[in-house]
Parts: C-alpha cells; sequence; structure tokens
C-alpha cells in the first residue's frame, strides 16, 4: 500500500506504524522517485498504465489466474479490467476534483457548486468543479465523494477482502493507495481527537488506524503468509504550511539558502526520501533496520518473485527485487538511480539529479513553491554539484570541485548518467495518451454543473 506520507513522519502520534517498526524492517534510504516520471517503470505500457492523475500501478496480468487482486483508493478506473478482480477507490488524487466536505488546505479548496454554473475561482486551490467520482469498479457509485467516509469505507472493503481470499484459500494481492497524508485533511476528525489535536495529528491517526485494521485482519487470517509493504510516495508538500509534516533532518540547505522548498516536486532528499516498512512475520527479520537503497520501483520485480512468477521477457525494468534485502539476508540494493524533474525546476520529466551510491549529483537545482508562497530560482550546473549523503543528509554543502574526491566521482556520475541516456534512447518508451479518454473527467450525471448523482 503506499501514498502520501511525509518523510519524517512523528510516529509517536500513531501506535499501529511505530508496532510495525519494531515486530519488522525498516527501511533507511527508500526513495519513491516521482514514478510517473521516471522514465519506463516496465514496457509496453498495457503493463503500466499511467493515468491523468499520473499515478502507475503494475499490472498483475503475470501471475496465476488462481489468484485473486484487488485495488482500493488512488489509481484509476480504467485498471478495473486490466488485471484487477475488483476495484474501490477515486480516479486521481483527491484534490483534483471538488467535493461537499472539501478539509483543511492552503488556499481553500471550496465545496462544489450546486447552482447551475461553475464556481470557478483563480484563488482556489482546486484542480476542477468536476466532483470527485467515487468508483466501484466501472461504476460511480457516489459523486462527489465523502471524504471524511472514505478512510472507513477502505478499511471495511480491504478486510472484508482479505477474509473472503483467506476463506477460499487463494492466494491475493491488495494494493491500497491511500489518500492520507495527502491535503486536504478532513475536518471530521478533530471532533474525535483528544486535547484537540492539529488536522495533521488527526489526519496521521486516522491513517494508522486504517493500516491498524488491514494487519490485524492479515494477523487473523493469514498471519505466517501474508507480506504487508508500507511506504509513501513523496515527501511533505511544503507549500500547505503545518498541513504537510516535516523532512526531519533532510532539510536540502543549499536549496533553502537559494530559495523555495526542498520537499515534494524536487529531486532533493526531502522530497522523495520515504518511509518504509515491510513486514512477515516468521520471514522479514524483527527490529531491523536496514540501509540499502531501495525505491518504490522495486515493489513491482518484488512482488512478482515473491510469488513465484516470472517478469516479461526482452523488457527492462527500473525497479530490482529487493527480497533478499527484505528477508534480512543482504544489505545490497541500487548503486545507482536517476531522478527525474516532477514539478520544480527544469524541464518536465528531464533528467536532473544522478544518485551513485552515497553521492548524489546535481545537474539542475531549484525549489519547489515554499509555505511563505517563494519559489527557488532554477540554476544549471555544469559540472555538477555533488554531495556525499553519508556525511550531509541535509545537503547543506557541495563537494569542493577541486578536492580529490570529487574529481574521484565525478567520473562515475557521468558514467551512470551517459549508461541510462543510451538505455533510454535506445528502448521502448510509452506513447499512451490518455488526455482524450472520456474517462479523464468521469460524470454519472452532465446535466449537473458538478456532476452530482446522489441526493443533495
Amino acid at each position: 500500500m503506499s501514498r502520501q506520507v511525509a518523510s519524517w513522519t512523528p510516529w509517536l502520534l500513531s501506535p499501529q506504524l511505530p508496532w510495525l517498526t519494531w515486530v519488522g524492517l525498516r527501511c533507511q534510504r527508500c526513495l519513491c522517485l516521482h514514478i510517473p516520471l521516471a522514465r519506463h517503470l516496465s514496457r509496453p505500457p498495457s503493463l503500466v498504465p499511467v493515468y491523468p492523475s499520473g499515478y502507475p500501478i503494475v499490472r498483475p496480468s503475470v501471475f496465476s489466474s488462481t489468484q485473486s487482486f484487488t485495488c482500493l483508493g488512488t489509481l484509476g478506473p480504467r485498471e478495473a479490467p486490466r488485471g484487477f478482480d475488483y476495484y474501490f477507490g477515486i480516479p486521481y488524487s483527491h484534490d483534483m476534483g471538488c467535493t461537499d466536505t472539501p478539509g483543511y488546505n492552503h488556499p481553500p479548496c471550496p465545496a462544489c457548486p450546486r447552482g447551475g454554473r461553475p464556481s470557478r475561482n483563480p484563488e482556489k486551490d482546486c484542480h476542477s468543479d468536476v466532483a470527485l467520482p467515487l468508483y466501484e469498479n466501472l461504476s460511480i457509485v457516489e459523486q462527489p465523494v465523502n471524504l471524511s467516509g472514505l478512510a472507513q469505507k477502505y478499511a471495511e472493503k480491504a478486510t472484508q477482502f482479505i477474509q473472503r481470499a483467506s476463506a477460499s484459500g487463494r492466494p491475493f494481492l491488495l494494493y491500497v493507495g491511500l489518500a492520507h497524508m495527502h491535503v486536504p485533511l478532513s475536518r471530521t476528525l478533530l471532533s474525535a481527537e483528544p486535547g484537540g489535536r492539529r488536522p495533521y495529528s488527526a489526519a496521521l491517526r486516522e491513517m494508522d488506524s486504517l493500516v491498524g485494521q488491514i494487519k490485524d485482519k492479515v494477523d487473523l487470517t493469514a498471519k505466517n503468509n501474508t507480506f504487508l509493504w508500507f511506504t509513501g510516495d513523496n515527501g511533505p508538500w511544503a507549500q500547505k504550511c503545518e498541513l504537510a509534516g516535516s523532512m526531519g533532518p533532510f532539510t536540502g540547505s543549499w536549496q533553502t539558502r537559494q530559495g523555495g522548498s526542498p520537499a515534494k516536486q524536487t529531486t532533493w532528499e526531502g522530497g522523495h526520501r520515504v518511509p518504509a516498512l515491510a513486514y512477515w512475520p516468521g520471514r522479514v527479520p524483527v527490529n531491523v533496520t536496514s540501509t540499502a537503497l531501495l525505491s518504490v520501483l522495486d515493489i513491482f520485480p518484488t512482488v512478482v518473485a515473491l510469488a513465484g512468477a516470472s517478469l516479461p521477457q526482452g523488457r527492462h525494468f527500473d525497479g530490482l527485487d529487493a527480497s533478499e534485502v527484505l528477508f534480512g539476508r543482504a544489505q545490497a540494493g541500487h548503486r545507482v538511480l536517476f531522478h527525474p524533474n516532477s514539478g520544480a525546476a527544469g524541464e518536465d520529466g528531464a533528467l536532473q539529479t544522478v544518485r551513485v551510491e552515497r553521492y548524489k549529483a546535481f545537474f539542475v537545482t531549484g525549489g519547489a513553491r515554499a509555505c511563505d508562497g517563494s519559489v527557488g530560482p532554477e540554476r544549471h550546473h555544469e559540472p555538477p554539484l555533488i554531495f556525499n549523503l553519508d556525511d550531509d543528509v541535509a545537503e547543506a554543502a557541495p563537494l569542493d570541485r577541486g578536492s580529490a574526491e570529487y574529481q574521484r566521482v565525478l567520473p562515475e556520475v557521468r558514467a551512470a548518467l551517459s549508461e541510462v541516456l543510451e538505455d533510454i534512447a535506445g528502448d521502448n518508451t510509452s506513447r499512451a495518451d490518455y488526455s482524450q479518454d472520456p474517462s479523464v473527467t468521469p460524470c454519472c450525471n452532465p446535466h449537473q454543473t458538478a456532476c452530482r448523482c446522489q441526493a443533495a
């Protein structure tokens, strides 16, 4: 399961997740890589459909037809007939359509219009006046979705699926794309919070409860034969201020001195280093922290390997089978990773940062929008800025270009970048275009301004 979780989450506010850190494995260097722009997770595109929301998910068709597959949460309804037996959720991020329960957000996102015309407001922070739909398979069951009750719906669907799959004796795969900890945060969460918790803390507690319900159901039905992998898809969204969480030590200090935010949408550590927890009693070691460099790109090949299936031949995969790391038998993760721009400075999708073991080289720098509204300027670096992350996780001071360490690392960085670019140029890349697909803006009732299909 994966969705937005801040890089440095205050676990002590939530009982379930810190418990998992003690009974499972913690990944110290897990990166999200902003997958939608990380070239070709797997090819051809039929394996990895990328929806307008920008979130790809691997198609489980490489597995046996005797297995059961369910997807809950953020994905896209067109995935339902492409391998999943069941889908329940919203088609993209929950700030990409209006609702009647918009929640906490900066700037505010007003509720869906109820009159005969759109309520377009240039000051608001919503993508569309089209109401956010809730899908069950290919049918819209609620539009606009009530965000206040969505987490509990996911918990109920997940536990029901686990119960049915376990009773049938069939192996299963459950993908849960949580809305947490993405903004907007639900306004109803605070009512049950002791001591008047802040919105972020309340949302974190709700996410923790949802994860706990899923884990408890697994423990009751198939505890020793089920692998649970929890991670996030980017660091905190700094422009949302106190609603976004904290970057902890991953402060991108070099960038903050230039201006803007080094969090979400950037290639600084605060933008893409995320928490990751692995849990499988009897298989994953207890209370262990791995220093292996891993990525969410690794989830697909790892799950395929654990299921005893094989990856399709004749295609390149950017992820690796991380099962040896997860089971505590190795510490060898990626040697090289590359990070494309995904919304901050530079060309969208262009490679701008290269990671080689503990070193990280920036060819382009720039900050995303910060809480104070500032945006860091775009700067190109040739030769690149290189940071030693083992010594400087805050990315405060790049190596001196005249130092022996810099001169030793630079050829390795250039060789890694050259190899990546050559691989991309010689490979098949997706040319899929979903922008003209009618499901891009699903509407259950086009006669209503906001596509409303439930009683007011």
